[in-house]
């Protein structure tokens, strides 16, 4: 049976130990449901795709009015339009068309893969107080922070709210980190949880999710 915290550990901005940080078992540590976390990438995956693709059909490929030849006596095959789909520059058949690929989960099923993918991720999380310490927007200071962490060309997911004031250079400082992600703790995503090396989540961050995310328990 599982406890009823789990704790994550917690660092200074130089990488080094801070304490802990307790958070509910129920969203850090249950057992990870692989088959709901694989339904949720794939919805996040389709609900991403244009769905723009589109070929014309004979109908809608321009000319093609007229009969090139006459039906019989001419030795060759029969022929009503140049646009025809066996012709060079003719309409195509049954090729894609303008649609809509995303579908849709329960929320129960939507929350128990966040939970799912939190609790599978729980070793990559890597706790901050804050991001106040960034003087700026300045990509050297976050490049840093990185290389504090030990995390130099790894997939980093930042976790913090990046509109409060506390934050507020977090988003440009790691805009040029092609390695780098930044989330709001309330459009977190399955797929990018389990696709990075690492996960860095101020303290609020963490709080919010964990408060967001038991409620549903």
């Amino acid at each position: 049976m599982a406890e009823d915290k789990v704790l994550l550990k917690k660092f200074s901005k130089d990488g080094k130990d801070a304490g802990q940080v307790e958070v509910s078992s129920e969203v850090f540590g249950i057992e990870p449901n692989v088959h709901v976390l694989h339904q949720a990438v794939r919805r996040e995956l389709a609900n991403g795709r244009a769905g723009t693709a589109c070929t014309k059909t004979r109908g809608e490929v321009r000319g093609g009015g007229k009969k090139p030849w006459k039906q019989k006596g001419t030795g060759r095959a029969r022929a009503g339009s140049i646009r025809s789909p066996l012709w060079v520059g003719g309409g195509v058949t049954f090729g894609p068309r303008p649609r809509d690929y995303s579908f849709n989960l329960p929320r129960k099923v939507r929350v128990l893969a966040l939970r799912s993918s939190l609790s599978a991720s729980q070793s990559k999380f890597r706790v901050v107080e804050d991001f106040s310490f960034l003087s700026g927007p300045k990509t050297k200071e976050m490049a840093q922070l990185m290389k504090n962490f030990g995390l130099n060309a790894q997939k980093v997911l930042i976790l913090t709210n990046y509109k409060s004031t506390e934050n507020q250079h977090v988003l440009l400082a790691s805009r040029n980190l092609a390695s780098v992600k930044v989330r709001l703790p309330h459009n977190l995503s399955v797929k990018d949880l389990l696709d990075a090396d690492a996960v860095i989540a101020s303290a609020d961050a963490v709080q919010e999710i964990n408060e967001r995310y038991a409620a549903y328990v």
